[in-house]
């Protein structure tokens, strides 16, 4: 189904220095490392239950449409705001039956507060952003720093979304 069995991906500091790796649970078994890629990524922490839900269509075709050029969506389903189905197995489910979902999935994760993923922590850390919803997006740049964030009602077709990864894209392809 995915064609990663394991996620990889860069993640160096602004600085040149490594950032940690940050290991995921993966929601098919297994575990997705962010540790060395060629492109940059989007993570999502998302929800099945939330208002914000029909913008899996958005993040699929954001995932069909660049990841032959790098970019990885990788969407973290989280119930931190009481939104999320019981199991994992349900989340998985749940997104390929009503959105066709083959991007990389993490198993239900904590993003925020003290249980908080620690990629999550990171992000609060280095950049004071902290998801305030479901649905809150941050593209990391392929040298492994904080391109931007957004908020829930970002959409991820959105122009200021697109033209973010999309520069990245032309740098990671200029780029030896």
């Amino acid at each position: 189904m995915h064609r990663l069995a394991a996620l990889i991906l860069t993640l160096a500091a602004s600085a040149g220095a490594a950032a940690p790796d940050f290991i995921f649970d993966n929601i098919d078994g297994g575990t997705l490392t962010l540790s060395a890629a060629e492109g940059p990524y989007l993570v999502v922490n998302t929800a099945s239950r939330c208002g914000f839900t029909r913008q899996y269509d958005g993040l699929q075709a954001l995932h069909d449409r660049y990841r032959d050029r790098g970019l990885v969506v990788l969407a973290v389903p989280s119930d931190d705001f009481r939104q999320e189905l019981a199991t994992a197995r349900d989340v998985k489910a749940f997104c390929e039956v009503n959105f066709g979902l083959d991007l990389p999935m993490t198993d239900i994760t904590p993003v925020r507060g003290p249980a908080a993923h620690p990629f999550y922590r990171w992000l609060a850390d280095e950049a004071g952003f902290v998801p305030s919803w479901n649905f809150n997006k941050v593209l990391i740049g392929t040298d492994g720093s904080i391109v931007a964030t957004w908020g829930a009602p970002a959409r991820p077709l959105s122009r200021q979304i697109t033209s973010a990864i999309e520069a990245e894209l032309e740098g990671a392809e200029l780029t030896p």
